[in-house]
């Protein structure tokens, strides 16, 4: 752990970015207030808006009839996650002409490490990448940059002044400027963390402050209490890296979807994407779960174990076995959402094989493995196992969620 006395990191967070990207492809929309949706529907939450939007009272998570209530003029448009993954790509490429990203947070997050005379020039290499990113990617997707000792400091400070913000926190500065912010600004403070921490006599960023590390790890009950309050104070806190637990997805069901009888065949899609990724960074699996919510909202969960696979074969074999499963057990009549998880993962070179295993086993990974060669050139799923119906909203198993970008495979 090490407290640096100069700007050490760089973070770039994006503006409203699902909604800048839309206005910056579709002129039109510029000076109109914009939402953006999962669905084509009115009764469709919004997962962002614009600020325009925001000004007018527009709140991500509001229903499509409640916004136009309070906001009549209001543009809706569907999500399009492969244009944004396009726009992030070339977002991470344009930061890399002026100094190399360290991480990739999220579509719109990166966090650039400074070294030797960078640091030096730590606020002439954050305005060229602002101005290159205007020039080379458009002037509507605007970033808000961060500049401090650590990456947690520096995104607070990208957060400080949205929409376009460039904010400079040095350590001598320090903790001036942060006393200006609520608890809740802070990364890694929940409502309910917040809620314990003012139990615990702590109700600013003051107090927070001036408390003991050992203070923070009473409150936390772990040491993520220590953590947070020494990134506050400025020191570079290395956390170990975290090792990937399990490969998934889900999806909220809509129209012919909810009935049990459709709704496997996005059950179906949503675990040969798994199964895809899965390949990709090379794992196998040994156990899957499945969980789906009823229209009633009662929620039914279960699990099965295998041996070691990564074919589509195998696995589509063990789901089919775990939805009937849950079909005689739940007897639901309408589904909401329905989520399907590979976990036990496992390196191959880690993978005990089964004394008992066929040679059909093999067979199928052989034929997997070509199946996803032959996809991956011709940049679409041209072969696959069963039927591959068109699910409503599409990009099964291609969300943008936070800490994950989908790779262009997940497009196919």
């Amino acid at each position: 752990m090490q407290k640096p006395h100069s700007i050490a990191c760089l973070y770039i967070d994006f503006d409203a970015f699902f909604a800048n990207v839309e206005k910056q492809l579709e002129p039109d929309i510029r000076s109109h207030p914009l939402g953006i949706t999962a669905l084509d529907s009115e009764h469709s939450a919004l997962i962002t808006c614009c600020y325009i939007a925001k000004r007018a009272g527009i709140k991500r998570g509001m229903r499509v009839t409640e916004a136009r209530a309070i906001c009549p003029s209001l543009i809706i448009r569907v999500a399009r996650p492969d244009v944004y993954v396009k726009i992030h790509n070339r977002i991470v490429a344009e930061v890399n002409r002026h100094v190399p990203v360290k991480k990739v947070w999220s579509i719109d997050e990166v966090e650039c490490e400074l070294i030797g005379q960078e640091r030096l020039k730590a606020a002439d290499i954050g305005r060229a990448i602002q101005e290159g990113l205007k020039r080379n990617i458009g002037p509507f997707i605007t970033p808000s940059i961060g500049l401090a000792p650590n990456q947690f400091l520096a995104k607070v400070a990208a957060e400080m002044e949205k929409p376009s913000g460039f904010v400079l926190l040095r350590a001598e500065d320090l903790p001036g400027p942060l006393f200006k912010l609520k608890l809740s600004d802070l990364p890694g403070i929940s409502t309910g963390m917040e809620t314990r921490l003012n139990n615990a006599g702590v109700m600013s960023t003051e107090d927070l402050w001036n408390i003991s590390a050992k203070h923070a790890r009473a409150i936390w009950h772990n040491v993520e209490g220590e953590r947070l309050w020494a990134q506050l104070h400025g020191y570079a806190v290395e956390k170990p890296p975290t090792q990937r637990r399990m490969f998934g997805h889900s999806r909220v069901l809509s129209g012919e979807f909810k009935d049990p009888r459709r709704a496997v065949d996005c059950v179906r899609l949503l675990t040969v994407k798994a199964a895809n990724r899965l390949r990709r960074e090379n794992y196998t699996a040994a156990a899957m779960s499945l969980s789906f919510k009823t229209q009633n909202k009662r929620r039914w969960s279960g699990e099965t174990q295998f041996p070691a696979c990564r074919d589509d074969h195998s696995l589509l074999a063990h789901m089919h076995r775990l939805y009937e499963r849950g079909m005689d057990e739940a007897r639901p009549r309408r589904l909401r959402s329905a989520s399907v998880m590979l976990h036990k993962i496992a390196l191959p070179s880690e993978r005990g094989r089964d004394l008992f295993e066929d040679q059909d086993s093999q067979n199928w990974e052989k034929l997997t493995d070509l199946m996803d060669s032959f996809n991956r050139k011709e940049k679409r799923a041209v072969i696959h196992l069963g039927p591959r119906p068109i699910i409503p909203g599409g990009y099964a198993g291609a969300k943008i969620a936070f800490g994950r970008v989908p790779d262009e495979e997940d497009f196919y």
